[in-house]
């Protein structure tokens, strides 16, 4: 096998690296991890789980478990924050615009993220799994963000 026929192309070389930052996740749910990308240069990375000094589900137990609260609903009864959030504030924190950018994440953006990344100028998702959040999907599309499932099995 030629060198050129096993390189990835860039969107499976940036989901690789989104997989691998979701590694970083102490939600005992889901891991999920996001990349913001621009001219094929990572500008921030994320991975879900809580705010900086603040003790992680792991720590703690979940909340959304002991309530039994379901996937993709209720979002505000978690200790953590969405993968995706994260990389929009490392982004901002550190002075990255990320307007036109694309978003590679191991899921498919909740609604609360999809308001988020239609206001921050993300044009572009590329996800692997989908999420349980209807209005995350029909947002995105209303507001033109391009959507593309990318299978990495």
């Amino acid at each position: 096998m030629s060198v050129g026929s096993s390189r990835p192309s860039w969107e499976a070389y940036f989901m690789d690296i989104t997989f691998l930052v979701s590694k970083r996740s102490t939600c005992l749910r889901r891991a999920v991890g996001a990349l913001i990308v621009k001219d094929k240069r990572i500008l921030s990375t994320g991975y879900n789980g809580a705010p900086t000094g603040i003790k992680h589900c792991i720590e703690t137990g979940c909340i959304r478990e002991k309530l039994n609260v379901a996937s993709g609903e209720n979002h505000e009864l978690c200790r953590g924050i969405h993968a995706e959030q994260n990389a929009i504030i490392q982004a901002a924190y550190h002075g990255a615009s990320i307007k036109n950018a694309t978003l590679f994440c191991t899921n498919l953006p909740c609604s609360i993220c999809a308001k988020m990344i239609i206001n921050a100028g993300i044009k572009k998702i590329c996800y692997n799994s989908g999420y349980a959040d209807s209005m995350s999907e029909e947002m995105l599309n209303e507001a033109g963000i391009n959507l593309i499932k990318i299978d990495t099995s």
